[in-house]
């Protein structure tokens, strides 16, 4: 993986993904959004991940199918936000991954990340990232129905 820091933005996606899960664990969902440089939304991604599975698991999760659609998308430039500090921290290294399944879900970021130029993760406020919330809620309300 290759990751400058930089402050331009000129050909970089911005996305914003999250994950939900009610009862933690319990009905659990992902909401991705892909956004081009100027801020116009390029997709939304809405999808029930199941039942019985944590909040940290639907954020991964999140992370995971967002990574495999913008490989999808031949996009090579990425900044990634999201409100995880667990995720985000365990992605830069400041926390050690200990559970198994934690440490499986950073092997497979790891690989996926391979297939970028640059990626960068912000970790931002919970307000900030309203849309992609939104977007895993409804994926679980439309899989009670």
């Amino acid at each position: 993986m290759k990751l400058r820091k930089t402050n331009e933005i000129t050909d970089f996606f911005i996305c914003f993904i999250d994950g939900a899960s009610r009862g933690n664990p319990g009905n659990a969902g992902i909401g991705i959004v892909i956004k081009d440089n100027k801020g116009k939304n390029i997709k939304e991604i809405k999808e029930y991940i199941g039942n019985n599975i944590t909040n940290n698991v639907a954020e991964y999760t999140a992370l995971l199918r967002l990574l495999n659609e913008l490989i999808k998308m031949n996009i090579k430039k990425t900044i990634i936000n999201l409100d995880s500090e667990l995720i985000v921290k365990q992605i830069e290294g400041v926390y050690r991954a200990k559970d198994p399944i934690m440490k499986k879900f950073l092997s497979n970021i790891r690989k996926l990340e391979e297939n970028f130029e640059i990626i960068k993760y912000n970790l931002i406020p919970r307000q900030k990232n309203k849309q992609a919330d939104k977007l895993a809620n409804i994926a679980i309300n439309l899989a009670a129905k």
